[in-house]
Parts: structure tokens; sequence; C-alpha cells
């Protein structure tokens, strides 16, 4: 454990340095976004068929995929990391003050990722304004592209809310050692600012995070979206009332292994040892157990459902869905994941903040095709299957992988940005472990005799 005291200009160092391993990051990213935009280019040239997707008849195939799937994978990052950074607050959970910012900011990385996907998978970038904005008094109440479009909008706002109230109070206090060139932003962020707002503005980002946790099991990956499977019944596999809970407890497995990732990042780039401890991501480590084994629990009851007695078109799809390999792989390291949280919880000398990375990763690969399965495979499988004698098949594109090349890329950017604008470390967090650290030194002084 570090000794070394936390300070203000631990928090600033990510924006008043730059380094070879900074650009390397930045250019690689940038070229990975190029590189879909271009693979994006050529799509709104040729048409959606240049992606794969076939048409519902006598092609078979999927009419949706990757482009859907990674979607809903982004949609369950975002709303799982501003649950998390919710949870901290509304709870009292200061040990992970430090990696709350960080959860803030992966919540509209994941946003702004899934909100590109609709308009990428809605072929002509136009429609978004001639088939939603124009008519969106008609739409709303019967269109899921338009609830999707709503959801996203709405938590995309609640959650810039919440992170800029937060940045007023840093901002304001650490002006003198911020870039001046970014004069202009820091002003906007915050006229009007007053010291006497700072209570008033504790109070608001609680409601804010009340509202967040109370409107969790609603909205996005806890009631809209998994609903817009769920209430189809022509589609044995998507059908459910399982379907909720599912996405909420894979948003926050792949929130909690996002933001582990992007904390090991920042804490290996600026010596933050100190700040992002080896305890927060034990925790966090834990948390992500507790959520996957959740997961894998309503994964059995959904596949028992299907296979013991069901119905034999749900029977049909649960069996196709368990027989393919690649949800075989998925859960495989969902479980081998499970495996070594639990076991460095018993043994705690299994720990290391690489094996935790790992395992992050692993989580992450495996909702992410957990999530295209559960799409693909709920095509493939429909109730009234009238083109059973041509089934079709499926696999992802050069196109639709690199539109996952760059949305990622499209997140890292953000992150890189927002790293040279503002903390990424909230100032609260280190006011609170300087304080602990005071704390700590002073129970470990000797006591001197008079």
């Amino acid at each position: 454990m570090s000794t070394k005291e936390p300070s203000e200009a631990d928090i600033l160092r990510p924006i008043n340095t730059l380094t070879k391993k900074y650009f390397l990051v930045y250019g690689i990213a940038a070229i990975g976004l190029l590189a879909f935009i271009v693979a994006w280019g050529y799509q709104l040239q040729k048409g959606l068929v240049v992606t794969g997707l076939g048409d519902w008849g006598s092609g078979g195939g999927s009419t949706w995929g990757l482009y859907i799937g990674a979607f809903i994978w982004w949609v369950g990052v975002a709303h799982g990391g501003i649950i998390l950074s919710a949870a901290v607050r509304l709870l009292g959970m200061d040990r992970y003050m430090p990696i709350a910012r960080l959860a803030e900011m992966t919540t509209i990385g994941g946003l702004s990722a899934a909100g590109f996907y609709i308009i990428v998978h809605m072929g002509r970038p136009d429609r978004m304004v001639t088939s939603i904005i124009g008519h969106y008094h008609i739409t709303v109440n019967n269109s899921p592209l338009v609830w999707d479009v709503t959801v996203i909008t709405a938590y995309f706002v609640l959650s810039a809310t919440y992170l800029g109230l937060t940045l007023r109070y840093d901002v304001n206090r650490l002006r003198d050692d911020l870039p001046d060139m970014f004069e202009p932003i820091y002003k906007i962020m915050t006229i009007g600012y007053t010291k006497r707002e700072d209570e008033v503005i504790q109070r608001m980002v609680w409601w804010l995070a009340a509202a967040v946790i109370i409107m969790a099991p609603l909205l996005l990956h806890g009631g809209v979206i998994p609903w817009l499977f769920a209430l189809l019944p022509a589609m044995p596999a998507w059908t459910g009332a399982i379907q909720g809970p599912m996405f909420l407890s894979i948003a926050l497995m792949s929130a909690i292994s996002g933001v582990i990732i992007i904390s090991y990042g920042f804490r290996r780039a600026y010596d933050w040892d100190h700040i992002i401890t080896d305890d927060i991501f034990r925790g966090l480590l834990l948390w992500l157990g507790f959520f996957t084994l959740l997961f894998l629990w309503f994964q059995l009851q959904a596949v028992f459902n299907g296979i013991f007695l069901g119905p034999l078109d749900k029977a049909h799809a649960a069996e196709a869905k368990i027989a393919h390999p690649l949800y075989r792989i998925a859960i495989g390291l969902i479980f081998a994941s499970l495996v070594y949280i639990f076991a460095q919880g018993i043994r705690p000398a299994l720990f290391s903040k690489k094996r935790a990375l790992v395992v992050s990763c692993a989580v992450l690969m495996g909702t992410l095709t957990e999530k295209v399965l559960f799409v693909v495979e709920g095509f493939m499988d429909p109730h009234f299957n009238i083109y059973a004698n041509t089934p079709g098949s499926y696999f992802p594109s050069a196109i639709e992988w690199l539109s996952l090349v760059g949305t990622t890329a499209l997140v890292v950017l953000l992150f890189l940005n927002l790293s040279k604008l503002v903390p990424v470390v909230e100032l609260h967090a280190i006011e609170h472990l300087r304080g602990e650290h005071e704390h700590s030194e002073e129970a470990t002084e000797p006591e001197v005799e008079a």
C-alpha cells in the first residue's frame, strides 16, 4: 500500500503532461476510427447489402447482426457506468470515489457509440430527420427505433448534466493550474458559479443519482431495450420476463469490466497507485463476480425453461443457442472469470492487477459475443418459420468488424481528449483520500510519554 499523500498535482498530471505513449495511443485510435469512417462511406455508397445482412425470405439470413448486438452491448456499458457512479454517491461508497468520474465518462462514451450505431444501421443518416425528428409525435408511440433514440437521448442529457455539475467545483478550484487555451470552455462550464452553490450542487447530484438508480429498471438495459425483445411472442429466443434482469446484469458486468480496464490504464500511465489503489480493484472484482453470478443464473433459467419440457419452438431455439460454439466460448469465458474472482476472494495471494485486467477483457468479449448471438439466433429461429427449407447463415462482414473497431476508438479518443481538458478524478476524492491519509498517519504515530 502506498504511503504517498494524494494531491491536486496528481489529478492535474494527465492535463499538464504529454508523452510518446499518449500520442501513440491517440494515433492508433484515430486510425481505427478513420478506417471505420472509410468503410461506412463505402456502405453509404453501395447500401447495406455490403454488410452481408440478409433479408428475411427465400435467401435466409438475419436482418440484424453485429450492428444491433454491439448497440445493445454499448448501451449496457453506458447504463452500468452511470449506475456505478450513482451508487458511489447515493450509498456513500467513498472507497470508490476515485473511479466515479471515470464511470461517468464511460457512460458518455458508451451512449455516443450506441447512438452512432443507430445512425449506421439505418442505412441513410437522413432518415434520422425524415423518419424520426420530423414525425416524432406520430412514431414515438409505436416505433422501437424511436424508443431507443428517446431513452438514449434522455440518459445522455441526464449523464452529461450529472458530470457537468460535479466538474464546476473542480474547474473553479483548479482554474489557475488548467491550460489557458481552454479558457472559453472553462468559462462556459462555470457560468454564474459561486462558492455558495457547492452545497446546492451536492444535493442536486444526490437527487440525480437517486433518479438514475430508480429509473435503472425502467429505462435502457433494465426496461425499454429488453422489452423491445421480450414482448415479441413470435420470437421464441427473445420472449420472456427473464430478459430485463439478464440485460441489467450484463450491463453492470460490462460497465465494471470497462471501468477496471480504464482505471488500470490511467493508474499505470500517471503513477496513481496511491489514488486508484489495489483495494479498489479488489472491490470492483468482487462486484463483477456478484453480477456475473447473477447473469449465469439467469442464463441457466432461460436455457432450462426452453429445453425442459418447453414449447417445441422455444425448445428448438434454446437447443440451437446452446449448441453454437461461440455461445459456449462466451459462457466459458464468463464462467472462468467468475471462478478466478471467487478464488482470489478466498485466497488474496491470487490477486493481481494484470489478472484483473485479463478477467475484465474476457468478460467484455464474452458479453459482446453473447449479445450478438442473442440478436442473430433470435432471427434465425422465429415461431412461424415459413422459410425452414432455406435457413441461411450469418457472419459479420469486414465493415461490421470495423464498426466495432471504430466505436471502440471513438470511446478511447473521448477519454484521451477529456483527460487533457478536465480532471478525470474528482477533487473531492483527493480531499477525502488526503483526510484518510492524515488520519492514518496520526493513528500510527507513537505515543510520547510525559
